[in-house]
């Protein structure tokens, strides 16, 4: 008898020999928003979606809250929130960027925090919650 998971799936994992997946748990993407940048990510599994979700529970039942109040003040902090929300998903789930340096030394994830182009770290962020399967609505946060 076989059974559909050992028979591959949409994500591209082909069945190895003997009945065995091979599945790898990076994947890589070029980048539409810089050209010839390239860049790898975590695939989501449970242990690692466990880990995410302990890290931002805290932040985002803050900035949930903060965000829902009618002072400035608080939609400031809200949107510095989600920020660093932003931040924990690029260090959680980026493994390393290909064809970019910045300042003259070849681009980690910490460099693409810290001082790489907004436009590539949105992108990977945008990525990273693609891999997580938030809808569209949870990955504004």
């Amino acid at each position: 008898m076989r059974f559909l998971w050992r028979s591959g799936n949409a994500e591209g994992n082909a069945p190895a020999a003997k009945g065995a997946v091979a599945y790898g748990s990076t994947v890589s993407i070029d980048s539409e928003s810089v050209p010839g940048v390239r860049f790898v990510i975590h695939r989501i599994s449970f242990g690692r979606r466990m880990e995410l979700s302990t890290r931002v529970r805290e932040i985002s039942q803050k900035a949930g809250f903060l965000e829902a109040g009618n002072a400035v003040q608080e939609k400031i902090e809200a949107g510095i929130l989600a920020q660093q929300i932003d931040a924990m998903y690029l260090d959680w789930g980026l493994v390393g960027v290909e064809g970019l340096t910045i300042d003259g030394e070849a681009a980690t994830p910490a460099h693409v925090i810290e001082k790489g182009p907004e436009a590539l770290a949105r992108e990977i962020v945008s990525a990273i919650k693609g891999q997580c399967g938030l809808s569209e609505a949870e990955r504004k946060n």
